[in-house]
């Protein structure tokens, strides 16, 4: 046994994973299509080490997603559409084109002396060179080439900082916040009305509005809504618990009693 593995044996071992004399009888029926999910679950496992800080846990997530994209490249290479190698030259060349002030050579290895750059120039080289790649795969336009498969609120971002870059944007946060609060009224005249679609709609729109305030206080939709989903974990388990000491459950209590032991565990956080 090696004292430190390599990629070449990772590679090694998903290969006799989807070997047919041997292999694993589960690796051996994924897709492509099959395995899209786990892709996405390990993309959140480590955001979450991140936001934990766990770094030793997050050496283990990176490790997981990694297995990912070495899955895929096994898939890839059965069918002849891609391999790893493959994968590595296509994401190398990528990252030279839009880095050409670091790169000015274009090579990994020529010579890139280059001159000194700010962070707003690097953003906007950035951006113009993956428009220029985006027309060149046919994705032209403003909102071109966004993901459809991205969670809804990081597409929602997406859209609006797309948007936002050719002026369609508001000036500042107080447009923002009036929309919010023009969007609500709509939605709760459309709740009145008993219009259920219409509700949905406007729901929807106040979402989108929701996304764009987090975009102009520069915070990301998806994070703030995963740091709320554990702050009514955590303070929802703290009611439960404080209930189970009783010998109830949250069912057998009013809403009162769980208004009440809600605040309990709020101010006990503060």
């Amino acid at each position: 046994m090696p004292d430190k593995y390599t990629v070449e044996d990772l590679l090694n071992l998903m290969a006799q994973l989807r070997n047919p004399e041997g292999g694993c009888p589960w690796d051996l029926k994924q897709t492509f299509a099959t395995i899209v999910p786990s892709t996405i679950e390990e993309s959140y496992e480590v955001a979450e080490a991140i936001e934990a800080e766990d770094y030793e846990h997050l050496q283990e997530e990176l490790g997981d997603l990694l297995f990912q994209v070495i899955f895929y490249a096994q898939l890839g290479r059965e069918v002849g559409h891609f391999d790893f190698p493959r994968i590595v030259d296509t994401l190398v060349r990528k990252l030279l084109r839009r880095h050409p002030h670091v790169f000015p050579s274009g090579d990994l290895y020529g010579d890139n002396r280059a001159d000194a750059i700010h962070e707003a120039q690097v953003k906007e080289n950035w951006e113009l060179i993956k428009a220029g790649e985006r027309d060149a795969k046919g994705e032209g336009g403003t909102l071109g080439g966004v993901a459809l498969g991205l969670p809804a609120l990081t597409r929602a971002a997406k859209l609006q900082k797309r948007a936002a870059r050719v002026g369609f944007d508001w000036p500042s946060i107080d447009g923002v916040l009036a929309k919010i609060e023009e969007e609500l009224a709509e939605l709760r005249e459309a709740i009145a009305a008993g219009d259920r679609e219409h509700a949905r709609e406007e729901l929807g729109d106040l979402l989108f509005s929701c996304v764009n305030a987090a975009r102009h206080l520069k915070v990301d939709p998806e994070t703030a809504l995963r740091h709320c989903n554990r702050k009514f974990e955590r303070r929802f388990n703290a009611v439960e618990a404080e209930l189970t000491q009783q010998g109830r459950q949250p069912a057998d209590a009013s809403l009162d009693e769980l208004d009440k032991l809600w605040d309990k565990a709020k101010d006990a956080e503060d």
